[in-house]
């Protein structure tokens, strides 16, 4: 009866010590602390007097201590390995368990941490750690055994048991640690590829630019882009996140003038299910999506005036309903907003709310346009054309008179328009070094015969630039417009621009189809 009442005891000190392996083995992606945490969990049932895991190490072949029970930190150091060397390397090698009943009389223990200096009468169990088939290292135990405190065939079927969790945790282990390690490596690459020296010029009003720049990166103020399409805002608002604490969090753009109106809440708050027709799901929106990082509102003021209540909402008391809901969710992310508009003539206007301006500019940044930075011109050039020859595998290069004429030209479209130019240049180049007649028809999208014919236009004293830039944008409208059919959508597709931008510009340029036909 005692008997039996031993073995249930030991049974369930067992199952115990399996189960408190399994939730330490849980707790973290800590591998050598849960792995010691779990070998002094086993101390207590198998009565060890020192317990190990090794792994072996793909690259050097050696199989080291990672974890111990009853080892000093000397002693742990010591314990190094070869495949096939001692037990440890034997069971590595044959991927089977080993049972030595008295370690003092069997020569192929090696003792080579020195932490037995009477070996007599001490046993030694050593089980393989395999996950599919692979060998990854070893659990071993001394114990002494007495008659009352079972036999080793229990403590062989424990340790395996054992082994087989520890498999899991160092596969599970090894799979966190390569895509925390390539996670680190994509954060490095972002903040290097949207620091402050990429953004390329040495321009005196990009300098400013960048000055205040890096002032607000490092705060998580709200900060609104002003500038002409084309000018770089997004690449600011990247800039701004990942030299940022937010970094780490994820960087959400939302261009307010690519969705429709009607699907735009949903696409900034999110939608519970049931919330309208159609919505058989809840819906995350982006605001939820860009928890713990920035969010970059792009055209926003293209935003209809009902959102932009809820955006003072949110820019105010940090926190926003999904549609359909009446449960608040706190806003944890940073706001960006860009706009081509000037938003004091909007809200003059009452198409812009006069208090939500106030709380999108707390720090405005003014991006100047391409022709008020012609220094930067030949280094931009420069820049996508080193990239666009290593993608078309070329080795173009522009002259002196070729790059005097893109330094020459207004460039309405900007930065975006300059690398479309060349981008063009480098694919349609027959030569590899291109001369200003060398130049293709309509390499400049806003001139109607492209390259250097157009110069004299360029400078025309009648008028500002900016005016002969509004009435080229005009004069290229009307002409998608008739080109296809006085149809809205299909010359919005043409030029390139959503429809609203399209009704915008139409609206401002007063172009209607009955003032046209």
């Amino acid at each position: 009866m005692e008997v039996k009442s031993l073995d249930l005891e030991r049974k369930n000190r067992e199952l115990a010590a399996i189960l408190e392996v399994s939730r330490l083995l849980t707790a973290s992606f800590d591998l050598e602390g849960n792995l010691t945490a779990a070998m002094q969990a086993l101390a207590g049932l198998l009565e060890m007097q020192r317990g190990c895991v090794f792994l072996l190490d793909p690259s050097s072949k050696e199989i080291r201590i990672v974890a111990a029970h009853g080892l000093t930190k000397e002693e742990i150091l010591r314990g190094k390995y070869k495949i096939g060397e001692g037990i440890v390397g034997r069971v590595i090698e044959k991927a089977l368990a080993m049972f030595i009943p008295n370690i003092g009389t069997e020569p192929k223990f090696l003792n080579k941490t020195g932490s037995r200096p009477d070996k007599e009468g001490i046993s030694f169990l050593c089980v393989p750690i395999i996950f599919k088939g692979e060998a990854l290292g070893v659990i071993t135990a001394d114990r002494i055994y007495s008659a009352s405190r079972g036999g080793v065939d229990d403590d062989l079927r424990v340790l395996e048991i054992v082994a087989s969790l520890l498999a899991q945790f160092i596969a599970l282990w090894e799979i966190y640690r390569k895509t925390d390690d390539r996670r680190q490596t994509l954060e490095r690459e972002l903040r290097e590829r949207f620091s402050l020296p990429n953004i390329i010029g040495r321009s005196e009003k990009l300098q400013g630019v960048l000055k205040t720049v890096q002032k607000v990166a490092e705060t998580d103020t709200t900060v609104l882009l002003l500038g002409e399409s084309g000018t770089g805002k997004e690449l600011v608002a990247r800039t701004l996140h990942y030299q940022s604490a937010r970094a780490r969090g994820p960087f959400v753009a939302v261009n307010c003038a690519a969705l429709p109106e009607n699907l735009l809440e949903v696409e900034l708050f999110g939608s519970e299910k049931g919330a309208f027709t159609g919505a058989t799901e809840r819906r995350v929106g982006r605001f939820e999506a860009a928890m713990g990082g920035t969010i970059f509102l792009d055209e926003i003021g293209e935003l209809p005036l009902v959102l932009q209540a809820k955006l003072l909402r949110v820019l105010e008391e940090k926190s926003f309903e999904r549609l359909g809901s009446s449960k608040s969710i706190k806003a944890d992310v940073r706001i960006i907003t860009a706009t081509n508009r000037n938003l004091q003539e909007e809200v003059k206007k009452g198409a812009f709310r006069n208090d939500l301006y106030w709380r999108l500019n707390v720090v405005s940044v003014v991006l100047p346009p391409l022709r008020e930075r012609q220094a930067d011109i030949p280094l931009l050039a420069g820049y996508f054309l080193e990239k666009f020859n290593r993608a078309y595998r070329k080795k173009v290069a522009i002259a002196k008179d070729a790059m005097d004429e893109l330094v020459q030209y207004p460039w309405p479209g900007n930065v975006r328009e300059l690398a479309n130019a060349i981008e063009r240049i480098a694919i349609m180049a027959e030569r590899d070094i291109v001369s200003r007649e060398d130049l293709p028809h309509g390499v400049f999208s806003f001139s109607p015969q492209g390259g250097a014919a157009e110069h004299s236009a360029w400078q025309d004293d009648k008028g500002s630039l900016g005016a002969e830039v509004q009435s080229l944008e005009k004069q290229r409208i009307i002409k998608a417009f008739k080109e296809n059919g006085f149809i809205q959508q299909k010359t919005a597709a043409a030029l390139g621009i959503t429809p609203r931008k399209l009704a915008y510009r139409m609206k401002k340029y007063g172009i209607t189809a009955a003032s046209l036909k």
